[in-house]
């Protein structure tokens, strides 16, 4: 028999950096960031046509947000839509999706994703993918998505290659924290080193097993809750057990303690768009012949004057005039306002509080 393939989409994250087009209210994942006239869940869902059927897809999203994926994706299944009642990391998110899918296709293949990146050749990207699908359809392995750097990136974490075991795809040596620049300079010149997507792909036994081995609490609060799956109990038990589930990052309580961990380098033009300014650099790498002076500007309604490195973006208003300004963020939407200089963006949630 065939092994599917479902893809769950994570979407549980505020983007409070990219404020004001990101809020509490209205998370850059449901926003249209890049002014293509989707927002960027829509372009994930749309990433992965052709790799699994729709019926496949889930989204694992805060409660409050359910409605509004209801509205962006009406094709995605009803109970395909798992509310988490609170935050509790990327482990938990995981494990409800893994043992639920477990439930209707205990030999699935899966592949989790984040709801916020960003893929310019979707093609070669899928290809990829499916390479990372045929290995853990027979392999006891979890495939994460490895980013081949294209320069000393302090903002991401790194995967070290160690041997390749097939085409492509290489054990991983250890995962490494973001570095200071001059240790990504060392990671760059060393050839060795890739960003961490945050994308991973498995067997669904495989993922359950090893949360169950090196994560047991966290396995037992999953399976109390999974006896409510399916049935009208699941959100009132989810509600109840679910914020009492350890608050942990996939990457803590399986990624770096797994003996089966793999990694598969792509090189598709990735960006994790997490900041103002990794927002300019996308539009500045799709736009070299066009742009000028360094700027990137979303919507066609802004005159630049005298104006050196900045991100403008406001489409929602009539016109926008920026002059003498250089190296700074501009963004408006639904009267809120930021003007501020591109080296103080980690400092925007501190900002807005």
């Amino acid at each position: 028999m065939k092994v599917q393939t479902h893809v769950v989409i994570m979407a549980g994250g505020i983007g409070s950096r990219f404020w004001p087009m990101s809020t509490v209210e209205m998370p850059k994942q449901f926003v249209d960031i890049l002014g293509v006239g989707k927002t960027m869940i829509e372009l994930t869902v749309d990433r992965f046509a052709g790799l699994c059927p729709m019926d496949n897809i889930w989204v694992v999203t805060g409660e409050r947000y359910v409605d509004v994926v209801r509205k962006l994706l009406p094709q995605i299944q009803e109970d395909h839509i798992l509310a988490e009642p609170v935050g509790r990391g990327t482990a938990p998110c995981i494990a409800y999706a893994s043992w639920k899918i477990k439930m209707i296709d205990s030999q699935a293949n899966i592949v989790f994703t984040p709801s916020d990146a960003y893929i310019v050749d979707v093609a070669g990207f899928r290809e990829e993918i499916s390479r990372a699908l045929e290995f853990t359809s027979k392999e006891n392995a979890i495939v994460t998505i490895g980013i081949r750097p294209t320069r000393p990136e302090t903002g991401y974490g790194y995967i070290h290659l160690s041997q390749q075991v097939c085409d492509n795809i290489y054990k991983v040596a250890e995962f490494r924290e973001k570095p200071v620049l001059e240790l990504a300079e060392e990671y760059l010149a060393d050839g060795n080193y890739l960003w961490n997507a945050g994308i991973f792909v498995w067997n669904v036994q495989t993922i359950t097993g090893e949360i169950t081995r090196y994560c047991p609490s966290l396995a037992n609060d999953i399976e109390e809750m999974s006896k409510s799956f399916f049935t009208e109990r699941e959100q009132e038990t989810v509600r109840e057990l679910f914020p009492k589930c350890e608050k942990i990052s996939i990457d803590y309580a399986v990624m770096e303690k797994s003996s089966c961990i793999y990694t598969l380098p792509v090189s598709c033009g990735w960006s994790d768009l997490g900041t103002w300014g990794s927002l300019r650099q996308q539009i500045l790498n799709e736009n070299e012949t066009e742009t000028q002076d360094g700027n990137a500007v979303v919507g066609d309604n802004v005159r630049l004057y005298d104006t050196k490195g900045c991100i403008v973006h406001a489409p929602g208003l009539k016109m926008v005039v920026v002059q003498g300004m250089e190296d700074c963020i501009i963004a408006e939407d639904n009267g809120r306002l930021l003007i501020c200089r591109l080296d103080h963006e980690q400092k925007i949630t501190e900002y807005t509080k």
